[in-house]
């Protein structure tokens, strides 16, 4: 090959390469927002990471993510949303709630948000479940409708109960709210509410020696992720106690809690994830409405109600998801 031909051929290489490397699509980053500890949270990731896979894209092959776990540290969240606006995320996904949503949305008004968080509307975090408006959407797990059902369950579970106790997380922006939605159903049972607090585990200890003080006969432990992270230290005292207790996630009643009650948070992560694909797609939060669950979960573990002394009316089990014995 002559001289000449050589430079053309060479030059014409170095000209293409850079046009090449700009038709490459660089590999999207999403930032990952939770209350939450990452080790009791991995059945939801994964049923995270299958609503994404459902739309194309697998962590680690055509997507990257950037986790930042609060550990039930409410003073974190900030902290975190910044920074993740900071590193050009392309979608930003939060779950603990209304705590972790509101940090990503004060945190950036143009990064897209999908959030799974308790009421959208009521914490001002969207205009409407139909047309959310802004750049956040996501899902409700519908927590204030919930907690008076479970409160009903528990006093179907234990008739006897004249006082039963409510325990929340203070640092929870929606605990007030949840306190009246619990309280007046209380009301309507003719029974007392005893309202714990808690947001350490030592304050979890703290509240159980209370609760033995007061003689609640039952608790309905309310649903916040903390809660979930301490989900072991929570039912061991309840059975030290031996005080029937009602949950909203069903990991609860697996690791040996009496009975759950809630919408499936594999569920929603699923959907979350199938949400982060269409954004990355290009759809808008916008346009795309706020998603309530479709699934709710009732587990009984029976093998708990023995050991409480406690008989399950054929009620609560004929319409139970799944029964542990």
């Amino acid at each position: 090959m002559r001289r000449r031909e050589l430079m053309l051929l060479l030059s014409g290489a170095m000209t293409a390469a850079p046009a090449f490397r700009a038709q490459q699509k660089a590999v999207p980053v999403i930032g990952y927002l939770s209350l939450a500890s990452p080790g009791p949270f991995a059945p939801t990731l994964a049923a995270f990471g299958q609503g994404l896979g459902e739309t194309g894209y697998v962590e680690g092959q055509n997507l990257t993510i950037e986790y930042r776990w609060a550990e039930g540290r409410y003073d974190e969240l900030p902290a975190f949303a910044a920074d993740l606006v900071a590193r050009k995320v392309e979608v930003i996904v939060t779950s603990g709630g209304t705590a972790s949503a509101r940090a990503a949305k004060n945190a950036t008004s143009t990064i897209p948000i999908v959030f799974t968080g308790a009421d959208p509307v009521a914490d001002g975090l969207v205009a409407s479940l139909a047309r959310p408006g802004g750049n956040l959407t996501g899902m409700t797990f519908m927590v204030g409708e919930l907690m008076p059902k479970q409160l009903e369950l528990l006093s179907d579970l234990v008739p006897q109960a004249r006082g039963i106790a409510l325990l929340v997380n203070p640092n929870d922006p929606n605990t007030e709210r949840f306190i009246g939605d619990v309280r007046e159903a209380a009301r309507a049972k003719g029974v007392q509410l005893h309202v714990l607090k808690a947001g350490t585990e030592s304050e979890i200890d703290a509240a159980f020696a209370i609760l033995v003080q007061l003689h609640a006969a039952a608790l309905l432990v309310g649903g916040d992720l903390f809660f979930f992270s301490r989900r072991d230290q929570l039912v061991a005292l309840a059975a030290r106690h031996a005080v029937p207790a009602i949950y909203e996630r069903r990991e609860f009643a697996e690791t040996g809690g009496l009975i759950s009650y809630g919408a499936s948070f594999t569920a929603v992560a699923r959907q979350a994830g199938a949400y982060v694909g269409r954004i990355l797609a290009g759809a808008k939060p916008a346009d795309l409405p706020v998603q309530q669950p479709t699934k709710f979960e009732l587990v009984v573990n029976l093998n708990t109600a023995k050991a409480l002394g406690l008989t399950v009316p054929q009620s609560i089990l004929a319409r139970a998801d799944e029964v542990i014995e």
